[in-house]
């Protein structure tokens, strides 16, 4: 793939099927997964293999025969046998380029419609007038998406009037409470009253899906909302990214695959592994394998379908965090390769909550798009899968395929001792802290009583925190801008450990050499210098005290965090796989509001 592909690929998983496109002369949007054409060899040199998120994906979907691809890639021949995306144009509506006064002596343009123009142009007074397509439509919260029906917003049903209509601008500022829409017949609507939260003044969403072609309506009880098409509410797509995780070595697979059977019947008490494992068959089998090791390779084999299945985070933590790293071998074109690095606690003394540092050489990412939202962001949960209660667009009217893509890069793996956050959890400092950040939480809901999300643990929002203060540390001299930079946070409390696991992934991924430059396994080796200068850097911020007091239930705040601020651990969204929510950094080090909340209290020198 050439460089410009690459950037193909990327574009089209952040405007995907249904979004809204600005071209140099027409306004379009994108085409449904069905309007994706591959031609000869594209067909098959596309696809992207990785099991483990075609996995996910055809379950959540309920598709037994899923596979993934990079978007077609456009071509320099414009035919219709190259592979392309279609897309068709809209709005149906415009403005004319010609601006009349009115005699208020303010300003109007005449709302045009498709069928009134002459090719791209608008007849007024025997004169061709340019226009540009109209800058509202109308949305719901489950991604649908029309035209404004100007004349019922202006009159209601059963109008007969035929007068035209314009967009009116009663001042410079181009505030919606200075846009009207009028008819020369004397009704006018301020368009700031048709936004307005709770508003229902478009009436019920017709249920059109115009990206996936007509007659694709479907049935909805959503009331319609004023939407700017070219805002960035307009268009949220919900991907899922998982890191390539290599094949368990064969060895490990065939000696556990030998006592599968003993192991079914212990599946649901694990626990009772010791027992098997002090007689034969299993003794001599199972004989230099840890406790994770069988039922991490028991699971790779299918395990019990009556156990739960693993989440994203939870396999790939094992993967990572494994005594067998220096099993996997490290070969040319490889898809992962890393090593554990060694500690020095003794001298380093703010280490000592890190049990282990992995540097990762080579990693894989693969992300596909699997829907998109309006209004209000969605993505994948804290375990890295899909949040089964956001109602999604569809992309495609008969799912056979995703657009995926998948890029190479290197990254630096932090796991902290269990036992050690569980004492942290426990002391009243942190019991305190995580009540107030409940309380803001709850406001947050109170706000947004249509979202099904949940308070995340504080765990997550420590590890997070502490993401967010290594990459800043990391990117003034790992080589890459911060940017590039991108985040997982493992905190797993309650799953398939009894302790927990508490880690954290700073990796950067991409189509081309820039995902291979060497600079974050570089850091790894020093990430006790690194740790250090992150830790005394978000010890006081340059908005403290203000940022250090902040109460997250404070109205008009944010309410998903606490100590946070641009001068503090907010890092580039793109960094962020919680879109810079879910922050404090009290519960990381000592600040000057809450010096008792910190995992890392009393460890700098």
């Amino acid at each position: 793939m050439t460089r410009n592909q690459i950037r193909q690929s990327q574009l089209v998983l952040s405007f995907g099927p249904g979004s809204m496109l600005d071209l140099p002369d027409v306004s379009v949007l994108v085409g449904g997964l069905e309007h994706w054409v591959y031609t000869g060899h594209d067909l098959t040199s596309s696809l992207v293999h990785e099991p483990r998120l075609v996995a996910k994906l055809a379950a959540r979907f309920k598709v037994s025969d899923l596979t993934l691809r990079r978007p077609p890639q456009a071509s320099d021949a414009r035919s219709e046998v190259a592979s392309h995306i279609r897309a068709t144009r809209f709005p149906e509506w415009f403005t004319a380029s010609i601006v009349e006064p009115t005699a208020r002596r303010f300003f109007r343009r005449r709302l045009v419609r498709k069928s009134e123009l002459e090719g791209k142009a608008y007849i007024h007074q025997g004169a061709k007038v340019g226009v540009v397509p109209v800058r509202f439509v109308q949305a719901c919260v489950r991604g649908h998406l029309a035209d404004v029906d100007w004349k019922w917003l202006l009159h209601g049903a059963g109008s007969d009037c035929t007068q035209p209509k314009w967009i009116e601008e009663r001042g410079n500022s181009g505030d919606l409470t200075e846009v009207y829409v009028t008819c020369d017949c004397g009704k006018s609507v301020r368009m700031s009253d048709v936004a307005a939260a709770g508003a229902k003044r478009l009436g019920q969403c017709r249920g059109q899906r115009p990206w996936l072609g007509t007659n694709t309506r479907e049935e909805c009880e959503e009331t319609a909302r004023l939407l700017i098409r070219n805002a960035t509410n307009a268009y949220f797509p919900e991907r899922i990214t998982v890191i390539s995780i290599p094949q368990v070595m064969q060895a490990s697979v065939q000696r556990v695959e030998s006592v599968k059977p003993f192991l079914d019947s212990i599946a649901a008490e694990r626990h009772a592994l010791k027992y098997l494992r002090a007689q034969e068959p299993s003794k001599s089998a199972l004989d230099g394998m840890t406790t994770e090791e069988v039922w991490a390779t028991y699971e790779g084999l299918g395990g019990n379908a009556q156990l739960k299945k693993k989440s994203v985070k939870d396999e790939e933590y094992e993967m990572i965090a494994s005594s067998n790293l220096e099993n996997i071998a490290d070969e040319p074109g490889g898809d992962f390769f890393a090593r554990e690095m060694p500690l020095d606690r003794a001298s380093a003394p703010w280490m000592k909550p890190v049990k282990r540092v992995v540097v990762l050489h080579r990693l894989r990412a693969v992300s596909a798009l699997v829907g998109f939202t309006r209004f209000e962001p969605s993505g994948a949960d804290i375990f890295g899968e899909l949040d089964a209660g956001v109602r999604t667009a569809a992309i495609a009217l008969d799912l056979k395929w995703l657009p995926a893509t998948e890029s190479r890069g290197e990254g630096i793996f932090l796991e902290l001792e269990p036992s050690l956050v569980n004492g942290w959890l426990a002391t009243e400092a942190v019991t305190a802290r995580t009540t107030m950040l409940l309380a803001g939480f709850d406001k947050w809901r109170r706000e947004h009583p249509e979202s099904e999300r949940n308070f995340v643990d504080t765990p997550y929002i420590m590890l997070h925190t502490l993401a967010h203060m290594l990459m800043t540390s990391i990117a003034l001299e790992c080589g890459y801008p911060s940017s590039s930079l991108q985040e997982r946070i493992y905190s797993l409390r309650g799953q398939n450990n009894s302790q927990g696991a508490f880690g954290l992934l700073i990796y950067t991924a991409a189509n081309d050499a820039e995902g291979t430059l060497g600079g974050l396994v570089q850091a790894g080796r020093s990430i006790a210098r690194h740790l250090r200068r992150a830790l005394e850097a978000a010890t006081l911020c340059s908005n403290d005290p203000v940022c250090a007091q902040h109460d997250p239930a404070t109205p008009g705040t944010d309410h998903t965090s606490g100590a946070a601020c641009h001068g503090c651990v907010i890092v580039p969204e793109t960094s962020c796989e919680f879109r810079n929510e879910a922050l404090d950094r009290s519960l990381v080090v000592p600040t000057l509001e809450d010096a008792d909340a910190a995992l890392f209290k009393g460890l700098l020198p």
